[in-house]
C-alpha cells in the first residue's frame, strides 16, 4: 500500500498564498537547503496529484522549465482531480517530448474523491504526492487519508490569504516526526496521522 504525502508551502500565519493568489514570497525565503530538502520530497514519489486548477497553471510550465524542479515534475506520472470537468492539455505536436507527455498524459479523476484516492493508495510503490491550491488541498484533508504532512514554514507574515487547515469537521491529531531548520529560516516539519 502506497502512502499519500501532502507537501505544502505555508507561511508563519498558516496561509498558502495571499489574499491576492500569490505565493512570491515562497522563492523571497527560501535557500539552496530548504530546496533540496523540497525537491528530495518531490522526487520520492510514484505518482504527483494535484487539483484541476493547480495542473493547468503548471502544466504550460514544467516540460520547458530548468533547475532542480523540472526533473521530478517532468519525470514522475501525474493526476489530476476535479470537480467541474476538464478537458486535459493539448498535445500540440504528434513530436512530444517525454516531459510533454508526462504532463498530456495524465490520469484524470473526477468521482469521489475519497474513494479514488483510497484506490491509488491501494498500489504499490513510492509515495503518492499531493501537490497544488487551497482547494483541493482541503478536500483531500477532509478525507482523513493523508499519511504524512510535509510542511515547509517559511518566515513570512501575510496576514490574510487562503489556509489549507480550515473547515475540518472534528479535530485530528498528528505525529511530529522530523523538524529541520534552515539557514534562510525555513522550518520543515513533517507529520504523520
Amino acid at each position: 500500500m502506497r502512502k499519500l504525502v501532502m507537501k505544502m508551502s505555508l507561511s508563519l500565519d498558516g496561509f498558502v498564498c495571499d489574499a491576492n493568489g500569490k505565493n512570491d514570497w515562497i522563492f523571497k525565503t527560501g535557500d539552496e537547503e530548504s530546496l533540496a530538502w523540497s525537491v528530495e520530497k518531490s522526487s520520492d514519489a510514484s505518482l504527483l496529484i494535484m487539483g484541476r486548477k493547480s495542473f493547468e497553471l503548471m502544466a504550460p510550465y514544467w516540460p520547458t522549465a530548468t533547475g532542480p524542479f523540472a526533473a521530478p515534475m517532468n519525470q514522475i506520472p501525474k493526476a489530476v482531480f476535479t470537480r467541474k470537468g476538464f478537458k486535459g492539455i493539448d498535445a500540440g505536436t504528434a513530436q512530444q517530448t517525454a516531459a510533454e507527455a508526462s504532463w498530456t498524459e495524465a490520469q484524470v479523476f473526477d468521482g469521489d474523491l475519497a474513494e479514488e484516492i483510497i484506490a491509488l493508495k491501494a498500489g504499490a510503490g513510492k509515495p503518492i504526492v499531493a501537490f497544488g491550491g487551497a482547494e483541493f488541498m482541503q478536500s483531500l484533508i477532509a478525507t482523513g487519508l493523508i499519511d504524512e504532512y510535509h510542511l515547509a514554514v517559511h518566515p513570512v507574515v501575510l496576514g490574510l490569504g487562503l489556509p489549507i487547515f480550515t473547515g475540518c469537521k472534528i479535530p485530528f491529531y498528528l505525529k511530529l516526526t522530523e523538524v529541520k531548520a534552515f539557514p534562510g529560516g525555513v522550518v520543515a516539519l513533517t507529520y504523520s496521522s
